[in-house]
Protein backbone atom coordinates (compact mmCIF):
# COMPACT_ATOMS: atom_id res chain seq x y z
CA UNK A 1 0.00 0.00 0.00
CA UNK A 2 1.19 3.55 -0.78
CA UNK A 3 0.68 4.91 2.74
CA UNK A 4 1.34 8.56 1.87
CA UNK A 5 -1.27 8.44 -0.87
CA UNK A 6 -3.70 6.56 1.37
CA UNK A 7 -3.41 8.94 4.33
CA UNK A 8 -3.92 11.91 2.01
CA UNK A 9 -7.14 10.35 0.73
CA UNK A 10 -8.36 9.70 4.29
CA UNK A 11 -7.58 13.27 5.39
CA UNK A 12 -9.37 14.69 2.36
CA UNK A 13 -12.39 12.51 3.19
CA UNK A 14 -12.42 13.84 6.75
CA UNK A 15 -12.50 17.41 5.42
CA UNK A 16 -15.20 16.74 2.82
CA UNK A 17 -17.37 14.93 5.39
CA UNK A 18 -16.97 17.83 7.84
CA UNK A 19 -15.58 15.46 10.47
CA UNK A 20 -13.97 16.70 13.66
CA UNK A 21 -11.68 13.66 14.02
CA UNK A 22 -10.22 10.72 12.11
CA UNK A 23 -9.20 7.54 13.95
CA UNK A 24 -6.79 4.93 12.64
CA UNK A 25 -6.45 1.66 14.59
CA UNK A 26 -5.57 -1.92 13.73
CA UNK A 27 -8.53 -4.32 13.37
CA UNK A 28 -10.92 -1.44 12.57
CA UNK A 29 -11.62 0.48 9.36
CA UNK A 30 -10.64 4.20 9.34
CA UNK A 31 -13.30 5.96 11.41
CA UNK A 32 -14.62 9.54 11.43
CA UNK A 33 -16.29 11.48 14.21
CA UNK A 34 -19.10 13.53 12.67
CA UNK A 35 -21.41 15.58 14.93
CA UNK A 36 -20.07 13.66 17.90
CA UNK A 37 -20.89 10.25 16.36
CA UNK A 38 -18.28 7.69 15.27
CA UNK A 39 -18.78 6.27 11.77
CA UNK A 40 -16.53 3.91 9.83
CA UNK A 41 -15.67 5.34 6.41
CA UNK A 42 -17.86 3.55 3.89
CA UNK A 43 -15.96 1.22 1.59
CA UNK A 44 -12.75 1.27 3.63
CA UNK A 45 -11.38 -2.15 4.69
CA UNK A 46 -10.32 -3.15 8.19
CA UNK A 47 -6.72 -2.08 8.82
CA UNK A 48 -3.98 -4.49 9.79
CA UNK A 49 -1.36 -3.63 12.41
CA UNK A 50 1.13 -3.12 9.58
CA UNK A 51 -1.28 -0.73 7.81
CA UNK A 52 -1.99 1.38 10.90
CA UNK A 53 1.75 1.72 11.58
CA UNK A 54 2.46 2.54 7.94
CA UNK A 55 -0.20 5.24 7.87
CA UNK A 56 1.07 6.72 11.14
CA UNK A 57 4.71 6.73 10.03
CA UNK A 58 3.79 8.37 6.71
CA UNK A 59 2.76 11.44 8.72
CA UNK A 60 5.99 11.71 10.74
CA UNK A 61 9.46 13.08 10.08
CA UNK A 62 12.48 10.91 10.87
CA UNK A 63 13.03 12.89 14.08
CA UNK A 64 9.42 12.38 15.14
CA UNK A 65 9.67 8.63 14.47
CA UNK A 66 12.69 8.38 16.75
CA UNK A 67 10.95 10.32 19.53
CA UNK A 68 7.77 8.25 19.15
CA UNK A 69 9.67 4.96 19.38
CA UNK A 70 11.33 6.19 22.55
CA UNK A 71 8.30 7.74 24.28
CA UNK A 72 5.50 5.52 22.87
CA UNK A 73 3.20 8.47 22.12
CA UNK A 74 3.61 11.73 20.24
CA UNK A 75 1.73 14.99 19.60
CA UNK A 76 2.39 17.05 16.49
CA UNK A 77 0.67 19.11 13.80
CA UNK A 78 0.41 18.14 10.15
CA UNK A 79 -0.37 20.35 7.17
CA UNK A 80 -2.00 18.94 4.05
CA UNK A 81 -1.13 20.70 0.76
CA UNK A 82 -0.53 23.99 2.64
CA UNK A 83 -4.29 24.26 3.12
CA UNK A 84 -5.62 22.11 5.95
CA UNK A 85 -4.08 21.42 9.35
CA UNK A 86 -4.49 18.50 11.73
CA UNK A 87 -3.53 17.99 15.37
CA UNK A 88 -2.23 14.45 15.64
CA UNK A 89 -1.61 12.06 18.50
CA UNK A 90 0.13 8.78 17.70
CA UNK A 91 0.09 6.15 20.43
CA UNK A 92 0.55 2.44 21.07
CA UNK A 93 -2.22 0.15 22.26
CA UNK A 94 -1.73 -3.60 22.76
CA UNK A 95 1.61 -3.27 21.01
CA UNK A 96 0.07 -1.73 17.86
CA UNK A 97 0.22 1.83 16.54
CA UNK A 98 -2.94 3.95 16.53
CA UNK A 99 -3.58 7.54 15.46
CA UNK A 100 -6.12 10.17 16.49
CA UNK A 101 -6.26 13.13 14.09
CA UNK A 102 -8.20 16.31 14.95
CA UNK A 103 -9.23 18.51 12.02
CA UNK A 104 -8.22 22.14 12.62
CA UNK A 105 -10.43 24.61 10.81
CA UNK A 106 -8.14 27.01 8.93
CA UNK A 107 -10.30 30.08 9.49
CA UNK A 108 -10.10 31.61 12.97
CA UNK A 109 -13.63 32.63 13.86
CA UNK A 110 -14.63 35.56 16.04
CA UNK A 111 -16.23 35.14 19.47
CA UNK A 112 -19.55 36.17 17.93
CA UNK A 113 -19.27 33.58 15.14
CA UNK A 114 -18.52 30.91 17.75
CA UNK A 115 -21.67 31.84 19.67
CA UNK A 116 -19.72 32.89 22.77
CA UNK A 117 -21.01 35.60 25.15
CA UNK A 118 -20.07 39.18 24.12
CA UNK A 119 -18.79 39.81 27.66
CA UNK A 120 -15.65 37.84 26.75
CA UNK A 121 -14.60 40.81 24.62
CA UNK A 122 -13.38 42.38 27.87
CA UNK A 123 -10.38 40.04 27.72
CA UNK A 124 -9.49 41.43 24.29
CA UNK A 125 -9.21 44.98 25.64
CA UNK A 126 -7.24 43.98 28.77
CA UNK A 127 -3.52 44.78 28.95
CA UNK A 128 -2.40 42.80 31.98
CA UNK A 129 -3.51 39.74 33.90
CA UNK A 130 -4.14 36.01 33.76
CA UNK A 131 -7.03 34.44 31.81
CA UNK A 132 -7.85 30.73 31.76
CA UNK A 133 -10.14 28.90 29.33
CA UNK A 134 -11.07 25.58 30.91
CA UNK A 135 -13.22 22.52 30.35
CA UNK A 136 -12.92 18.83 29.44
CA UNK A 137 -11.08 17.72 26.32
CA UNK A 138 -12.59 18.47 22.90
CA UNK A 139 -14.79 21.30 24.18
CA UNK A 140 -13.37 24.11 22.04
CA UNK A 141 -10.87 25.65 24.46
CA UNK A 142 -8.15 26.15 21.84
CA UNK A 143 -10.68 27.61 19.40
CA UNK A 144 -11.90 30.15 21.96
CA UNK A 145 -8.34 31.07 22.86
CA UNK A 146 -7.45 31.53 19.19
CA UNK A 147 -10.49 33.78 18.68
CA UNK A 148 -9.46 36.06 21.56
CA UNK A 149 -5.81 36.28 20.50
CA UNK A 150 -6.72 36.88 16.86
CA UNK A 151 -9.02 39.75 17.82
CA UNK A 152 -6.15 41.33 19.75
CA UNK A 153 -4.07 40.88 16.60
CA UNK A 154 -6.69 42.75 14.53
CA UNK A 155 -7.26 45.56 17.04
CA UNK A 156 -3.93 46.34 18.70
CA UNK A 157 -0.23 46.63 17.85
CA UNK A 158 1.22 44.14 20.36
CA UNK A 159 3.99 41.56 20.44
CA UNK A 160 2.21 38.22 20.85
CA UNK A 161 4.11 35.03 21.69
CA UNK A 162 2.35 31.67 21.65
CA UNK A 163 3.76 28.44 23.10
CA UNK A 164 1.89 25.37 21.88
CA UNK A 165 2.12 21.59 21.61
CA UNK A 166 1.51 21.45 18.74
CA UNK A 167 0.71 24.71 16.95
CA UNK A 168 -2.94 24.46 15.95
CA UNK A 169 -4.17 27.75 14.49
CA UNK A 170 -1.66 29.71 12.42
CA UNK A 171 -2.24 33.43 12.95
CA UNK A 172 -1.93 35.86 10.05
CA UNK A 173 -0.15 39.00 11.17
CA UNK A 174 -2.29 42.13 11.14
CA UNK A 175 -1.61 44.94 13.62
CA UNK A 176 0.40 42.72 15.96
CA UNK A 177 3.77 41.00 15.65
CA UNK A 178 3.16 37.29 16.32
CA UNK A 179 5.75 34.62 17.11
CA UNK A 180 4.45 31.06 17.47
CA UNK A 181 6.68 28.45 19.14
CA UNK A 182 6.04 24.72 19.08
CA UNK A 183 7.21 22.50 21.94
CA UNK A 184 9.84 19.95 20.81
CA UNK A 185 10.23 21.70 17.47
CA UNK A 186 11.13 25.25 18.53
CA UNK A 187 11.70 24.69 22.26
CA UNK A 188 12.17 21.75 24.61
CA UNK A 189 9.29 22.51 27.02
CA UNK A 190 6.45 24.87 27.92
CA UNK A 191 8.27 26.06 31.04
CA UNK A 192 11.54 26.80 29.25
CA UNK A 193 9.81 28.70 26.44
CA UNK A 194 7.70 30.63 28.93
CA UNK A 195 10.75 31.66 30.97
CA UNK A 196 12.52 32.72 27.78
CA UNK A 197 9.49 34.69 26.59
CA UNK A 198 9.92 37.13 29.49
CA UNK A 199 13.19 38.22 27.82
CA UNK A 200 11.57 38.55 24.40
CA UNK A 201 9.62 41.76 25.00
CA UNK A 202 6.10 40.28 24.84
CA UNK A 203 2.85 42.10 25.50
CA UNK A 204 0.61 39.04 25.19
CA UNK A 205 1.62 35.44 25.95
CA UNK A 206 -0.53 32.44 25.05
CA UNK A 207 0.45 29.13 26.66
CA UNK A 208 -1.32 26.13 25.13
CA UNK A 209 -1.72 24.31 28.43
CA UNK A 210 -0.77 24.61 32.11
CA UNK A 211 0.98 21.25 32.52
CA UNK A 212 3.32 21.59 35.49
CA UNK A 213 4.23 23.64 38.54
CA UNK A 214 6.98 25.60 36.82
CA UNK A 215 4.76 26.62 33.89
CA UNK A 216 1.94 27.71 36.23
CA UNK A 217 4.32 29.65 38.48
CA UNK A 218 6.00 31.45 35.58
CA UNK A 219 2.65 32.26 33.94
CA UNK A 220 1.33 33.82 37.15
CA UNK A 221 4.54 35.83 37.57
CA UNK A 222 4.32 37.02 33.96
CA UNK A 223 0.76 38.21 34.55
CA UNK A 224 1.87 40.03 37.70
CA UNK A 225 4.70 41.81 35.91
CA UNK A 226 2.69 43.59 33.23
CA UNK A 227 1.84 40.92 30.66
CA UNK A 228 -1.50 39.61 29.43
CA UNK A 229 -1.32 35.81 29.75
CA UNK A 230 -3.81 33.29 28.32
CA UNK A 231 -3.84 29.54 28.84
CA UNK A 232 -6.05 26.46 29.14
CA UNK A 233 -6.62 23.87 31.84
CA UNK A 234 -8.58 20.60 31.91
CA UNK A 235 -10.94 21.45 34.76
CA UNK A 236 -14.73 21.52 35.04
CA UNK A 237 -15.42 24.82 36.83
CA UNK A 238 -13.87 28.03 38.14
CA UNK A 239 -13.72 26.65 41.68
CA UNK A 240 -12.04 23.44 40.55
CA UNK A 241 -9.60 25.48 38.48
CA UNK A 242 -8.51 27.45 41.53
CA UNK A 243 -7.99 24.24 43.51
CA UNK A 244 -5.90 22.75 40.70
CA UNK A 245 -3.72 25.85 40.34
CA UNK A 246 -3.03 26.11 44.06
CA UNK A 247 -2.76 22.41 44.97
CA UNK A 248 0.04 21.79 42.48
CA UNK A 249 2.32 23.84 44.76
CA UNK A 250 3.93 22.60 48.00
CA UNK A 251 1.96 23.55 51.12
CA UNK A 252 4.50 26.18 52.21
CA UNK A 253 4.07 28.08 48.90
CA UNK A 254 0.29 28.00 48.65
CA UNK A 255 -0.43 31.19 50.60
CA UNK A 256 1.94 33.10 48.32
CA UNK A 257 0.31 31.65 45.20
CA UNK A 258 -3.16 32.55 46.50
CA UNK A 259 -1.97 36.12 46.97
CA UNK A 260 -0.46 36.24 43.48
CA UNK A 261 -3.59 34.80 41.87
CA UNK A 262 -5.84 37.19 43.79
CA UNK A 263 -3.95 40.15 42.33
CA UNK A 264 -3.30 38.86 38.79
CA UNK A 265 -6.31 36.73 37.78
CA UNK A 266 -8.68 38.42 35.33
CA UNK A 267 -11.12 35.60 34.78
CA UNK A 268 -11.92 31.96 34.11
CA UNK A 269 -14.20 30.62 31.40
CA UNK A 270 -15.30 26.98 31.67
CA UNK A 271 -17.00 25.85 28.49
CA UNK A 272 -18.79 22.89 26.93
CA UNK A 273 -19.79 22.25 23.31
CA UNK A 274 -23.33 20.89 23.00
CA UNK A 275 -25.02 19.37 19.94
CA UNK A 276 -27.37 22.04 18.62
CA UNK A 277 -30.95 21.43 17.49
CA UNK A 278 -30.77 21.41 13.71
CA UNK A 279 -27.09 20.44 13.56
CA UNK A 280 -23.71 21.76 14.62
CA UNK A 281 -22.54 22.70 18.10
CA UNK A 282 -23.11 25.60 20.47
CA UNK A 283 -21.10 26.57 23.58
CA UNK A 284 -22.36 26.79 27.14
CA UNK A 285 -20.12 28.72 29.52
CA UNK A 286 -19.50 29.36 33.17
CA UNK A 287 -17.89 32.80 33.35
CA UNK A 288 -16.08 34.18 36.37
CA UNK A 289 -14.41 37.58 36.53
CA UNK A 290 -12.08 38.33 39.41
CA UNK A 291 -13.82 41.16 41.28
CA UNK A 292 -12.98 42.17 44.85
CA UNK A 293 -15.20 39.44 46.32
CA UNK A 294 -13.56 36.70 44.24
CA UNK A 295 -10.08 38.04 44.99
CA UNK A 296 -10.80 37.97 48.74
CA UNK A 297 -12.08 34.38 48.54
CA UNK A 298 -8.93 33.29 46.72
CA UNK A 299 -6.69 35.10 49.20
CA UNK A 300 -8.52 33.65 52.21
CA UNK A 301 -8.64 30.08 50.84
CA UNK A 302 -12.43 30.07 50.50
CA UNK A 303 -12.63 29.12 46.84
CA UNK A 304 -15.56 26.79 47.61
CA UNK A 305 -17.65 29.97 47.92
CA UNK A 306 -16.83 31.16 44.38
CA UNK A 307 -19.98 29.59 42.81
CA UNK A 308 -22.15 31.75 45.10
CA UNK A 309 -20.37 34.91 43.93
CA UNK A 310 -20.80 33.90 40.28
CA UNK A 311 -24.51 33.22 40.89
CA UNK A 312 -25.10 36.69 42.34
CA UNK A 313 -22.87 38.68 39.96
CA UNK A 314 -24.85 38.48 36.75
CA UNK A 315 -24.82 42.27 36.44
CA UNK A 316 -21.03 42.08 36.08
CA UNK A 317 -21.25 39.56 33.26
CA UNK A 318 -20.71 36.42 35.34
CA UNK A 319 -22.83 33.35 34.78
CA UNK A 320 -23.03 29.78 36.03
CA UNK A 321 -22.86 26.81 33.70
CA UNK A 322 -26.40 25.81 34.67
CA UNK A 323 -27.77 29.24 33.81
CA UNK A 324 -26.05 29.06 30.43
CA UNK A 325 -27.44 25.57 29.82
CA UNK A 326 -30.93 26.58 30.92
CA UNK A 327 -30.92 29.55 28.54
CA UNK A 328 -29.97 27.27 25.63
CA UNK A 329 -32.89 24.97 26.44
CA UNK A 330 -35.39 27.81 26.92
CA UNK A 331 -34.28 29.39 23.63
CA UNK A 332 -34.82 26.03 21.90
CA UNK A 333 -31.19 25.76 20.83
CA UNK A 334 -30.44 22.57 22.77
CA UNK A 335 -32.58 19.62 23.87
CA UNK A 336 -33.30 19.41 27.61
CA UNK A 337 -31.86 15.88 27.90
CA UNK A 338 -28.67 17.02 26.19
CA UNK A 339 -28.23 19.92 28.60
CA UNK A 340 -28.76 17.65 31.60
CA UNK A 341 -25.95 15.37 30.41
CA UNK A 342 -23.51 18.31 30.43
CA UNK A 343 -24.59 19.76 33.77
CA UNK A 344 -22.55 19.29 36.95
CA UNK A 345 -25.80 19.73 38.95
CA UNK A 346 -28.64 18.19 36.91
CA UNK A 347 -31.29 18.62 39.63
CA UNK A 348 -30.58 22.35 39.87
CA UNK A 349 -30.65 22.65 36.08
CA UNK A 350 -33.97 20.82 35.84
CA UNK A 351 -35.42 23.17 38.47
CA UNK A 352 -34.19 26.26 36.55
CA UNK A 353 -35.70 25.04 33.29
CA UNK A 354 -39.04 24.18 34.92
CA UNK A 355 -39.26 27.59 36.60
CA UNK A 356 -38.65 29.41 33.32
CA UNK A 357 -41.10 27.26 31.40
CA UNK A 358 -43.71 27.76 34.10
Amino acid sequence: MDYKKKIKKLLETAIVMNASDLHISAHYPPTLRITNQLNAIEGEPVLTAIDSKGLAYSLMTDEQKIRFEKEKDLDFAYELDNKSRFRINVFIQRGMVSVALRVIVSEIKTLEELGLPPVLNSFITAHQGFVLITGPTSQGKSTTLAAIVDQINHQRAEHIITIEDPIEYVFKQDKSLINQREVYKDTSSFSKALRASLREDPDVIMVGEMRDLETISTAITAAETGHLVFSTLHTNSAGQTMHRLIDVFPAHQQNQIRSQLASSLLGIVSQRLLPKIGGGFIPACEIMFSNSAVANLIRENKTHEIPSVIETSGAQGMTTLNKSLADLVINKQVEKDTALKFSLSPLDLKSRINRKIA
